[in-house]
Parts: C-alpha cells; structure tokens; sequence
C-alpha cells in the first residue's frame, strides 16, 4: 500500500452535503454520509447545477433510535496498549458526533456510513442490563474490573430516554462489580448518587474527556457533546461527591488544540481531577476522510499542516495502526507532546498510578428463594454495621 499523502479535498469536491451554507449540518460534526470500506458499491450526490443539493442540506437530519436485543454484552480484548480487557456497550453510534471518533467505522460492518448514519442512526440494546447480569452470575466469571462503554459514549442523549447506563451501574453495585467510565457528557452528575455508593466501596473510577477548552471550537468537532465549562463543572460535581475522577486529554489534535495541553490539565487538576491521561489523534479507516472533509470546511487554511503533523507522528501515514504507537504517536512532535503532558501532569499531581479497584466484594445476590451461605450473610451484616 502506498505511503503517499491523500489529497485534502476542496469544497468543490466534495460529496453529500458539501455546500457553501455549513449551517445545513448544523448538530452535527461529520460532513457526509460516505460509504464504509465493507461496501461493494461507493455513492456520493453530487450537484446537478439546480443547487438541489444545497435544499438537501437546509434539512435537520433527524435522530433515529434503534431498540436491539443482544445476544451477549460483555466483551473482551488482548490490546496491550489499553488499561481493561473487558468492557460492556449499551449503544452504538454515538449522537455526540465528534468528528474524530474513533469508533465511527463500526458502523461500516453494519453498512451503514461511518459519518452522517454514526451520529444520527443510533441502537439501543434494551436488554443489557439484564444480559449483564446473567453474565455476571456465570459459574465461569472471574472477577476484574469492566468499562462502561469505551467505544461509544455511555451518556449520549439517548441515555435520557433508555437509562441503560443507571441500570447497568445499579448491577454493578448488586453484584459489588467494579467498573470504570469515561464519558463527554454532564448527565453523568445525574448518577452521582449510585457512583457515590460505588466510590465508597472502591469499586468505580470515572473520566471526562476534554479536547479543547474553546467553546466555539467544541461546538463544530464535538457538536452533541457538553461544553468544556460543563465538563469542568462535572469534574467538580464528582470529586465532591468523593467519585475518584480522571481528566483525558483526548484526542490531541497538533496545530489545532496540542496549545492546551497543560491548561486543561491546570483546569480540571482546580476542579478535582485526581489522575490524567492522554491519546493522540487517531484517524484509522473512515476516519480519516471525515476528519480532512471537517477540516477544510472549518479550517481549511490550517488542513495541510495538520495532517502533515499527524502523519509525522504516524509513520507517514494517516493512521499507524501497531500497539504502543497508535495512541501517543511516534517521532520528534509526539516525543515532545508526551514530555509536555508529563510535566504539567507531574507538577499538579495528576501522575498518580491508577489504583486497582476492589474485588472482594464481588457476590452474585441471591435469587428470589435462593438461601444465602453464610459468607453470604457476614458480608451482609458487615456492610449493615459499617452503614
């Protein structure tokens, strides 16, 4: 395959949607609904001369929810490179539509579009909840830590309606599960009662993820996502309610929000942030040709330099997929990205090691009728005392 750079796109040739009037995807952060790599077929509108396109675009794309019963809920990875091997999705797609999801080519293996279908075709799988119990209740389950929707945002707006995410905490607490989450979204403060209760235990970490603090600059990459200021407050909300909570600079895009690094670092350390992490842009498949659509539409005076940043970091290309590399980059800018990061986390004390999360208390509850064994009842009365 060749290493060679992929022309950044001109307004004028573009696809679906690439009219002059950006306002016509205004909520949304991908550019058009291009088809994923998995289809036999590639389709793109185009204007006719009769400016249709441009009446296409006035129109809201609606949200479309769709309600699906899984089959298992849990998953599991050999990555080297992440800190969980298991982890549990109630959704997928993602309505925040950030333009650098990661994520977004999922939806390819469905044949649906990675851009415009991601953010606006969402599914629901109502039953996780009860899936995750009954996993959890397996003779086999060992336990270890799980993460709450890593792949797609566990509190997207369509939490509000399905509650798929409070439920599956409220497992988690049933069976003294340890989780983790990371989430863009403020509706997180609405369970701060249950992740207080789990906190106390030792058996939740939470992270909020900032990319920038500009609103402005949210508002376009990350349009469905809460504000940096809601995010900060959100943070604060947690920390107070005694949630141990990380702040993730991620992603960091070079030339267009590395520059505050160690202010959101400073930010989020004033508000509670105990711990911090941070990934590197990452533009694998599909990803890549949303992100440069998004670029020349918003800065196309900046689109060449930032991709030519990124692929430095990358190998040479948009995307280098190889575990220990594709997170935090390679080469003399990611070096000096990784070395920026260190010392603002170090100097405000957000270098800590991830502490390990309870295990003990894992105990499937008993089934209606079932009797408890008697370590069963002590660790009842145990936790009744210390209540």
């Amino acid at each position: 395959m060749s290493n060679a750079p992929t022309p950044i796109a001109t307004p004028k040739s573009r696809g679906l949607l690439a009219c002059e009037n950006a306002r016509a995807l205004k909520g949304r952060g991908a550019r058009s609904a291009r088809s994923g790599r998995h289809e036999h077929q590639q389709r793109e509108i185009v204007d006719d001369g009769w400016g249709t396109i441009a009446e296409l675009a006035q129109e809201r794309l609606p949200t479309r929810i769709q309600e699906e019963q899984a089959r298992t809920i849990i998953t599991r990875n050999t990555s080297p490179d992440i800190c969980f091997d298991r982890s549990v999705n109630p959704y997928r797609g993602c309505e925040h539509g950030c333009i650098y999801c990661y994520a977004r080519p999922t939806h390819a293996w469905l044949g649906l579009s990675p851009g415009l279908d991601f953010e606006t075709r969402i599914s629901a799988k109502v039953n996780a909840p009860q899936l995750f119990a009954r996993e959890l209740r397996h003779p086999a389950w060992k336990p270890a830590p799980i993460a709450i929707a890593p792949n797609t945002d566990a509190y997207q707006p369509a939490e509000k309606r399905y509650r798929l995410t409070r439920r599956l905490l409220e497992v988690a607490e049933e069976f003294g599960q340890p989780v983790s989450i990371i989430t863009k979204s403020a509706l997180v403060q609405r369970d701060i009662d249950i992740l207080a209760r789990l906190a106390k235990r030792d058996l939740v970490r939470v992270a909020i993820s900032i990319t920038t603090l500009d609103a402005a600059l949210a508002r376009i990459m990350e349009p469905r996502a809460a504000t940096p200021a809601k995010r900060l407050e959100t943070i604060g909300a947690l920390a107070d309610a005694g949630v141990p909570v990380a702040v993730m600079v991620a992603p960091v895009i070079p030339a267009l929000t590395d520059h505050e690094i160690e202010t959101i670092l400073s930010r989020a350390a004033g508000a509670g942030a105990r711990q911090a992490g941070y990934v590197m842009l990452r533009l694998p498949a599909e990803v890549s040709g949303l992100f440069r659509e998004w670029l020349v539409d918003h800065f196309p005076e900046r689109a060449v330099r930032i991709m030519s940043l990124v692929r430095g970091m990358q190998g040479g290309r948009d995307y280098d997929p190889r575990f220990g590399r594709r997170l935090v980059g390679s080469g003399p800018y990611a070096w000096a990205i990784g070395r920026r990061f260190e010392k603002a986390a170090r100097r405000l004390g957000l270098m800590k090691r991830q502490m390990k999360m309870a295990l003990h208390h894992f105990r499937p509850p008993a089934r209606t009728g079932e009797q408890l064994t008697l370590p069963g009842l002590l660790e009842e009365r145990e936790e009744d005392e210390r209540a």
